[in-house]
């Protein structure tokens, strides 16, 4: 069984900055991504990217955020920064595993204003 493990979440203020991790315990040939879901709200994608490193944002975080991926240590990471109140949320990796799709168990991020 493919598992994921994220890492990173924590408390930061508005402005600030905080790196996300995911690290698969098999080697993953499609796309990573992350997500994020805040109280009261959908999942929605925040970014992902390919084995080749195609990636691609969701209009609300281009230009802070930013995804990349280690394909040797099968682990993707989210550099995020000038995070906003309305960053706050749930964030979860994402994995397309030989055609099923694959959840990490989540890691709170809050940013407080």
């Amino acid at each position: 069984q493919v598992q994921l493990v994220e890492s990173g979440g924590g408390l930061v203020q508005a402005g600030g900055s905080l790196r996300l991790s995911c690290a698969a315990s098999a080697t993953i040939f499609r796309t990573m991504g992350w997500y994020r879901q805040a109280p009261g709200k959908q999942r929605e994608l925040v970014a992902d990217i390919t084995r080749g490193g195609a990636t691609s944002y969701a209009d609300s975080v281009k230009g802070r955020f930013t995804i990349s991926r280690d394909n040797a240590k099968n682990t993707v990471y989210l550099q995020m920064n000038s995070l906003k109140p309305e960053d706050t949320a749930v964030y979860y990796c994402n994995a397309d595993y030989i055609g099923r799709t694959i959840w990490g168990q989540g890691t709170q991020v809050t940013v407080s204003s």
